[in-house]
């Protein structure tokens, strides 16, 4: 682990905020395709959750912030109900949704690839 260039590393090596965006990621997906069931919506094998994690000034240290990318293929014909999931998985499911909120600007994008 190295510290990331914001906070005085090189930005060579892995840090911290990358192993929370893979698991946010990954937890994200999980909450997603529950809420989609419970739509009765089967989200396809190829849905994926891509996070991207910044830092950003916080007062006189630093923040991060998230923006999550969902992309689902060829579900386009229920947009509206996939895209309810998504939200219902960000504002009710997911526990890294739930413990940052408040805290952690996220921001949510979902895609029809």
């Amino acid at each position: 682990m190295v510290p990331p260039k914001e906070l005085g590393g090189k930005g060579d090596g892995h840090n911290p905020e990358q192993l929370f965006a893979i698991g946010y990621a990954a937890c994200f997906l999980g909450a997603f395709r529950l809420a989609a069931a419970r739509s009765h919506v089967k989200l396809p094998d190829t849905t994926t959750v891509e996070s991207h994690v910044g830092l950003g000034p916080y007062g006189p240290g630093f923040a991060i912030a998230v923006e999550l990318n969902v992309t689902v293929p060829g579900k386009e014909s229920e947009k509206e109900v996939v895209e309810a999931a998504a939200h219902t998985a960000h504002n009710e499911i997911c526990p890294y949704s739930n413990a940052t909120r408040g805290n952690v600007d996220v921001k949510l994008n979902v895609k029809f690839a």
